[in-house]
């Protein structure tokens, strides 16, 4: 029998509420915390996320609420607010959560400025809880409407990560247990920064392999970051590595993706991000990893370039021209 009955969802954005369904699927009680009232004011009169995700029938027993200490009066915590937010909204929560509970990160990005990742951001804010990430090939809307996902639950207590992939599992949400945290926060990261630059060769009409060239070395380069904060390669292969890079880096439903589209067309990212409402996550990600690849001194001249364009005013010809122009070497380096 499942002991984690209770779910709170912190974060009522698209990822969250999709998550939320997940949980009330799984025949768990669900309440989801979010920011704007009227999304709150939405989910319970309309039983729809009409802000984030539109269209998507929600559970009428899934309950909304603006109260932060009502959404952590849960056995299970699911953080799914952006990442550059999740510092702020952690010390919000310090006060509400209890000794040793489940906290899942299901943000996925690096912090701008410290170049911690989101276990560390939580533990240094939520230092009591028992901490977990869920990172994996997920669209919301898809995992919303019920359509088959596998994802990695990595959680370095295997009892407690048996016990929520058991609260949130379901005939259509497959919960894969790893014991490698880092690998799996920073495959979900970096990988975001790379589908923009996919979507920037796909604006570009470079075609198909280009494509194939960046994703493949932009993989190597997510291995070495992580193996220098302390995972595992091998977890890079799995779900919350090549299965994420590959959906976000070659579907247009990707924002990091769509971004990179626009920006190759000839859009400026000002222009193309005043026009969202949700968040963009490799924008912000992409100065993050090169900042720790410097601190850790590794090799990512992909991640660097992509950088370059979206937080330092470089062009994208310029970028590829001294992408495709670096001294050759072995590819397994």
């Amino acid at each position: 029998m499942v002991d984690m009955q209770r779910i709170g969802v912190i974060g009522a954005g698209a990822w969250g509420t999709a998550l939320a369904t997940v949980a009330r699927r799984a025949g768990r009680d669900v309440t989801l915390w979010a920011l704007e009232p009227e999304v709150t004011e939405a989910i319970n009169s309309g039983c729809c996320n009409t802000v984030y995700l539109p269209d998507i029938a929600l559970d009428p027993s899934i309950s909304a609420t603006g109260d932060l200490g009502r959404a952590a009066a849960a056995d299970v915590i699911l953080l799914v607010v952006p990442a550059q937010f999740l510092r702020s909204s952690c010390k919000n929560l310090a006060p509400h959560i209890k000794v040793g509970t489940p906290v899942v990160i299901c943000a996925k990005g690096i912090e701008r400025g410290t170049s911690a990742l989101m276990t560390d951001v939580v533990l240094e804010t939520l230092p009591t809880a028992t901490i977990m990430v869920l990172s994996g090939p997920t669209f919301a809307r898809e995992v919303a409407s019920g359509r088959p996902t596998a994802i990695t639950l990595a959680a370095a207590d295997k009892s407690f990560g048996l016990r929520v992939a058991a609260a949130l599992s379901s005939p259509t949400f497959r919960p894969y247990l790893s014991d490698d945290v880092i690998g799996a926060e920073v495959g979900g990261a970096v990988k975001n920064v790379l589908a923009i630059g996919c979507g920037m060769t796909e604006g570009k009409g470079l075609g198909a392999n280009a494509r194939a060239a960046l994703l493949t070395r932009g993989l190597a380069e997510i291995v070495r970051l992580s193996v220098a904060r302390g995972g595992r390669a091998e977890t890079l292969m799995g779900l919350s590595g090549l299965g994420d890079l590959v959906l976000t880096a070659t579907s247009s439903q990707s924002r990091n993706y769509s971004l990179g589209v626009a920006l190759g067309e000839g859009k400026s990212l000002n222009e193309v991000l005043g026009a969202r409402r949700s968040v963009t996550e490799g924008v912000a990600t992409a100065e993050a990893v090169a900042s720790l690849a410097a601190k850790l001194k590794v090799d990512m001249p992909i991640c660097a370039a992509i950088n370059q364009v979206l937080n330092h005013s470089a062009a994208i010809d310029d970028m590829l021209k001294g992408l495709l122009n670096r001294p050759l070497r072995h590819e397994v380096d």
